[in-house]
């Protein structure tokens, strides 16, 4: 069984890769999409996108990160996927899944869900361009505006030549609101062969097993479940294992937002990485009351200064 990171918009980049997967249990990562409209794209986009690529395509820690393509024409999607996979991405994920309204009023994202002829075009011309040396992945949601299709879109996926399949448990329009269907993944993988992971609505190790169990995948993929609680992915190896397993506590959190936030501001600087802190803080309360206690704190400040200062003098309060 693997658990993968799912990729997120503005959220998941190779700072949160970086750290989450040093915490554990986590065994493939995606990243952001890049958009493909109508041009071959510069190698700079994928290695910004992707900077695992100047280290074999891997995490420090040593999990591999696919990169993730957006985009509806085939060829331009197939003649960057190829340049992706020279440069050394482990794999090619294509997005047919992002609910962001630009993305759909562009023909990308979860809108191709619409027809499948235009899925099976997409997938063929991007595994033909891989050559089979690279694999090709694609990651959808149960459809558009319905799952009348969902069984279409994926059987479409499979006889185009993917090598697996992440299904996001609902449409674009049912969003991020709970429930995930997951017993759809399962009416899924009635009809396709290939590998599928199960993806949606995984906050806890009850979801966590209940989602397994309902999907019958034996592979997941977690997004704002690792955000709120960097453990989980160890803690839901653990427990398949029968083993015990430690909960993070404050003091490790703090560290790791100390990180997470000089590791933003080298690479972002003071705006983003302000806005990044607390927007982290925002889902790490969902299990720490501490951390929405800090982004109170610290929730006017807009100088890193004064956050690291409140940053040492939490850490120091808690040693």
């Amino acid at each position: 069984m693997r658990i993968f990171l799912a990729p997120m918009d503005g959220l998941t980049d190779d700072i949160m890769r970086h750290l989450l997967t040093r915490v554990g249990g986590i065994d493939v990562c995606v990243t952001e999409f890049v958009r493909v409209t109508n041009t071959l794209l510069p190698k700079k986009v994928f290695y910004r996108a992707c900077p695992e690529l100047l280290n074999s395509g891997k995490t420090q820690s040593g999990v591999p990160v696919r990169l993730q393509l957006l985009g509806s024409d085939p060829v331009c999607l197939a003649e960057n996927a190829a340049l992706a996979a020279s440069l050394g991405a482990p794999a090619i994920d294509l997005n047919f899944g992002c609910p962001a309204k630009t993305v759909n009023k562009s023909n990308g994202g979860a809108v191709l869900l619409t027809n499948p002829e235009n899925l099976y075009r997409i997938v063929t011309s991007v595994k033909a361009a891989l050559k089979d040396r690279t694999p090709l992945t694609a990651k959808m949601r149960l459809g558009y505006e319905d799952k009348s299709l969902a069984l279409d879109c994926a059987a479409a996926i499979e006889a185009a030549g993917a090598d697996e399949l992440i299904v996001h448990a609902r449409t674009k329009t049912e969003g991020y609101r709970p429930p995930a269907y997951w017993d759809w993944i399962a009416r899924i993988r009635e009809v396709v062969n290939l590998p599928v992971v199960a993806n949606g609505e995984i906050w806890n190790i009850q979801d966590y097993l209940r989602c397994k169990q309902q999907s019958e995948c034996s592979d997941v993929m977690i997004g704002r479940g690792l955000i709120s609680n960097p453990n989980l992915a160890k803690q839901c190896k653990l427990i398949i294992d029968g083993e015990q397993y430690q909960p993070l506590v404050w003091p490790e959190i703090v560290g790791l937002l100390t990180e997470f936030f000089n590791l933003t501001l080298e690479k972002m600087g003071e705006k983003h990485a302000t806005g990044r802190i607390k927007q982290w803080l925002r889902y790490l309360s969902r299990e720490f009351p501490e951390a929405e206690a800090f982004f109170l704190m610290i929730r006017q400040d807009k100088t890193p200064q004064l956050i690291n200062d409140k940053l040492r003098r939490c850490q120091e309060s808690v040693v």
